[in-house]
């Protein structure tokens, strides 16, 4: 089998990327290693950023987005000294918009089915070949068969745990990592949302997120030590713990049920450099991870893609060396939101050791927020999406 681009993995950074080729009329292939059914019952974020949103119109896969997301003009800050609120639209003039990440990549798979894309799941033992020479291959296993996709490039959309940066050498290749030492509980429940907007609190007993899917599923986390794990956490224990961390108010008022998923992240920031290797190129997490308190991991995918698309689809129009910007413009922008989202995650979270002073930095570094418009416009301005 022949086709112009690859694509390894078939999460949203890949369908998306797999329909923008299409619609230009550019051949793909999509390698996905799981079933459908798996690849769709992942849970992930929900905040997406204007560009990430018009990207997807762009796609020709706004519609139900435009029709059920729900749109955040700002977003709630909670500290031991009370709760203060950012205006993304009086600040810079933008929004974001809460929908679903398993909702985009249902979205994603219709608008493929619809124009009859090629994706084959259970793509197992997939190698990546030949990748500095102007005839790169990939062979993979099927239902017991050996397979082999030859193309012109690949496009690396397999998460942290893919191939693909490993297909990378190592000596080639410089990674740049934090691992922070905690995760975040997270359960989701039919339960209308705590707030009409997220709320981020910082407390003492550790950091606390209220956010939401739609109008009746929302979706909480804990900070957790990395030791515990999910059945250490009854739901009872779990929205006991939650009141405790989140205001009052919010608090005594808040819709609790039974948990339909539950789970323990470990957080971490991590950037491989470059992103390209031959005519090999990483999107999304195969390249970097970003802790969730920014709410910047899909939305990063989604510029990735943006800037390979137009490279890809420039050097199938003859601009061949258009290729070759590919990694600096992405990583400008990925270096810039894992600068916010480590900044996110310092301020909210107590780190272990944390004492009373190093409590009370960050309770003046959120009063600073609270009370400059200077700092409320950085935050706003990072938090719904720096510029492509």
């Amino acid at each position: 089998m022949r086709t112009q681009v690859a694509i390894i993995g078939g999460g949203p950074s890949g369908l998306l990327l797999s329909q923008l080729l299409n619609r230009a009329g550019i051949e793909t292939v999509v390698l996905e290693r799981q079933t459908r059914s798996y690849v769709l019952g992942r849970i992930r974020a929900g905040v997406l950023e204007r560009g990430c949103t018009d990207l997807l119109r762009r796609a020709g896969c706004g519609a139900r987005m435009d029709n059920e997301g729900i749109i955040h003009d700002g977003t709630n800050l909670s500290t031991v000294n009370g709760m203060f609120r950012v205006d993304f639209k009086a600040r810079v003039g933008e929004t974001v918009m809460v929908y679903g990440q398993t909702e985009v990549t249902q979205d994603l798979y219709a608008a493929q089915d619809a124009i009859g894309a090629t994706i084959v799941h259970e793509a197992q033992n997939v190698a990546l070949h030949d990748l500095t020479t102007d005839a790169p291959y990939v062979t993979y296993e099927k239902d017991g068969r050996s397979h082999r996709l030859d193309c012109d490039y690949v496009a690396g959309c397999d998460g942290f745990h893919g191939i693909s940066r490993q297909s990378i050498p190592a000596d080639r290749r410089t990674e740049y990592e934090r691992v922070y030492p905690f995760g975040w509980l997270g359960v989701l429940s039919r339960t209308a949302p705590a707030a009409e907007e997220l709320i981020y609190a910082n407390h003492p007993r550790g950091f606390a997120l209220a956010s939401m899917r739609n109008p009746q599923l929302s979706r909480y986390y804990l900070q957790v030590p990395l030791s515990d794990k999910v059945e250490d956490w009854t739901d009872q224990a779990f929205w006991d713990e939650l009141r405790r961390r989140l205001p009052a108010k919010v608090a005594e008022g808040m819709e609790t049920g039974p948990s339909i998923e539950k789970s323990i992240a470990p957080l971490r920031s991590f950037v491989t450099e470059p992103m390209r290797w031959g005519r090999l190129f990483l999107v999304g997490d195969a390249a970097h991870i970003v802790p969730p308190t920014g709410a910047k991991g899909l939305n990063l995918a989604a510029s990735d893609v943006h800037y390979l698309f137009e490279a890809l689809q420039a050097a199938f129009g003859g601009d061949a060396a258009a290729l070759d910007g590919y990694s600096d413009r992405a990583l400008r922008r990925i270096w810039g939101a894992m600068r916010f989202s480590w900044w996110m995650t310092s301020i909210l979270h107590r780190f272990p050791g944390q004492d009373d002073f190093d409590q009370k930095i960050q309770e003046a570094e959120l009063y600073q927020l609270e009370t400059l418009e200077s700092a409320q416009a950085a935050m706003a301005r990072n938090y719904t999406g720096l510029p492509y």
